[in-house]
């Protein structure tokens, strides 16, 4: 079984892909939802980011995501601090999930930031989802009901598309001109293929 990473931009479709391939009955490992929980119910780690950032942190049980996002985005170094807590914790979480998965060719682990992480090298091949940054702004906007000057920041803290897409096995193109669906399908199709051999010179 090879393991794949699906990494994108903000705003770039990563999900969406993503959903391709459970329909396909791929399962998928979604990092960064997984961050989201394990920062609400491990206890050890929830602990540290209460050490880190106070109890303002957490509202109740909790996570006040709002106001971390605010910190972290005006000190680079708190959110390394945080990032170098989650990040450990949620790879050890993929281990388990992965271990558990039988009788599938590949899986998939969403990350928004695979590269920046680390975490593309316990992988065997890595997918770069692309769109053109005016779109992914305006989705994101969309999505999150946020300014233009609040997606700018949170793209900030992520590679740029260009050294994201040199360090990636294969490209997707998602940017409402290309149907990106079309594209999953021959990706899976490849993959597949590459599984097939893995299991042969196995």
């Amino acid at each position: 079984m090879i393991k794949v990473g699906v990494t994108g931009g903000i705003g770039s479709g990563k999900s969406t892909v993503c959903k391709i391939f459970q329909v396909l009955g791929i399962p998928v490992f979604n990092a960064d939802g997984e961050a989201r929980r394990l920062m609400e119910e491990d206890k050890a780690l929830v602990g540290k980011i209460k050490v880190l950032f106070g109890t303002d942190a957490y509202s109740g049980d909790k996570l006040n995501r709002q106001w971390i996002a605010a910190q972290v985005f005006k000190d680079k170094s708190l959110l390394n601090r945080l990032n170098a807590f989650v990040h450990p914790v949620v790879g050890k979480q993929f281990i388990r999930w992965a271990a558990a998965q039988k009788d599938v060719p590949y899986l998939v682990k969403e990350a928004a930031i695979l590269f920046e992480s680390g975490a593309e090298k316990g992988l065997d091949y890595v997918v770069f989802v692309k769109a053109p940054e005016k779109l992914r702004i305006k989705r994101i906007m969309q999505r999150d009901g946020v300014t233009e000057l609040q997606v700018r920041q949170r793209m900030q803290n992520q590679w740029p598309d260009e050294k994201k897409e040199k360090c990636s096995d294969f490209v997707l193109v998602n940017d409402d001109k290309q149907m990106v669906l079309p594209q999953a399908i021959q990706l899976h199709n490849h993959l597949l293929a590459l599984a097939g051999a893995n299991t042969t010179q196995e």
